[in-house]
């Protein structure tokens, strides 16, 4: 096993992943496609890439330092990682990005960060049961100011003035972005400032605080996702949006219902048109899936594991959008052989009927995953997933 693909003809792999995506976005899709969920840990987390060393706490507090793994991140992933995406060196440049990875909501509301040896950092819970109502008296923290936020727009305003200084096999950077766009959702920002088992177990005895922190949160990351897209000089308020909220996977239908839905909705109302709109959820939510179509007019699901395959496209009808795959732990430690199998199982189970399905890894690709894994994961759908 090995992290290095043998070279492959780029051209003609880019003439067929765009003969794919166009097949796909027409309604005539000729396969199903394969997509990737990859990120700089990949690159940071494996010491046979990562040759220097490079942490990440020195990634998370130098924007040259973010930029320049970035950079090596992506012509990794382009040279290495197959998948149904360019590959090869880009022709217009690199994009760059501000990667605050998970943690970025809540160390804007002041939870401190936990640099981890191995592994991605993390927000340590902020709130006990003897401040747990401390941010309502701080107030929203301002967008730009207050918190991470500050390093945001630093590191933003500082790349972007340095694009032309990040140059990688002779391709400069053309384009950066700032953080904070989006959302991993009230629920999931919440357990991380009071802590998955607090917030829980809130909801049994002492509900009216659960309902003042999810409306808490979400009015917050409405003004800020506001505040950017203004200074930007993006759509106020697209059509159709897409958000995560990985932790509403701790609940029933019926407690979703009462605590979560109604800042979903929120969300989507003050943010996004009719859509239809898109979510993020890993884990076991199968049974949300009905519900959540329904009450926020959704039509795509970027899903994890596990999941009953032929129920979700039986329940979900074929014309809505489901992205899923084998587990990262197969594609880690399993081999091309068993990663055929589970393929061809995932394909023939009907979640493919319809046209409506992309295969991806379940979900985040792990560092240190072989690229035969990868390969086999990228031929066996070539192979079973034909229309």
């Amino acid at each position: 096993m090995s992290y290095y693909l043998d070279p492959i003809d780029y051209d003609e792999h880019n003439a067929e992943v765009r003969l794919v995506w166009n097949a796909y976005n027409s309604g005539r899709p000729i396969r199903v496609p394969v997509i990737l969920g990859i990120n700089p840990r990949i690159w940071l987390l494996n010491t046979s890439l990562n040759r220097e060393g490079i942490t990440f706490e020195q990634y998370s507090k130098n924007p040259d330092v973010m930029a320049e793994v970035q950079i090596a991140n992506q012509h990794y992933v382009r040279h290495n990682i197959l998948q149904d995406a360019e590959m090869g060196l880009p022709k217009d440049g690199w994009t760059i990005y501000v990667d605050f990875q998970n943690y970025y909501e809540a160390a804007w509301f002041g939870a401190e960060v936990i640099y981890y040896p191995n592994q991605v950092p993390a927000a340590e819970p902020l709130l006990n049961s003897d401040n747990k109502r401390m941010l309502f008296d701080r107030g929203i923290p301002d967008p730009f100011s207050d918190g991470l936020m500050i390093d945001n727009w630093r590191f933003y305003e500082h790349m972007k003035a340095n694009l032309s200084n990040y140059v990688y096999a002779e391709v400069p950077a053309v384009n950066v972005t700032p953080t904070g766009l989006g959302t991993d959702g009230p629920l999931t920002v919440a357990a991380s400032l009071r802590g998955a088992t607090n917030i829980c177990l809130d909801m049994y005895e002492d509900s009216e605080y659960v309902h003042d922190l999810l409306r808490f949160i979400t009015e917050a990351t409405i003004v800020r996702i506001k505040a950017f897209r203004k200074v930007l000089g993006l759509d106020m308020k697209p059509q159709s949006w897409g958000f995560a909220d990985d932790s509403i996977e701790l609940l029933s239908t019926e407690v979703y219902k009462e605590f979560v839905l109604p800042y979903h909705q929120m969300l989507l109302s003050k943010l996004a048109g009719e859509g239809p709109h898109s979510i993020h959820l890993c884990g076991d939510v199968d049974r949300l899936m009905n519900t959540l179509k329904q009450e926020l007019n959704l039509n795509a699901w970027d899903a994890g594991y596990p999941m009953d395959y032929g129920l979700m496209r039986r329940q979900l009808g074929p014309d809505f959008q489901i992205a899923t795959g084998p587990r990262v732990s197969l594609l880690l430690h399993g081999s091309p052989d068993e990663i055929n199998l589970e393929c061809r199982r995932i394909l023939e189970s009907g979640i493919a009927d319809g046209g409506r399905f992309i295969m991806r890894e379940a979900n985040n690709l792990s560092p240190g995953t072989p690229v035969e894994n990868v390969r086999a994961m990228y031929e066996a759908t070539k192979e079973y997933g034909r229309y």
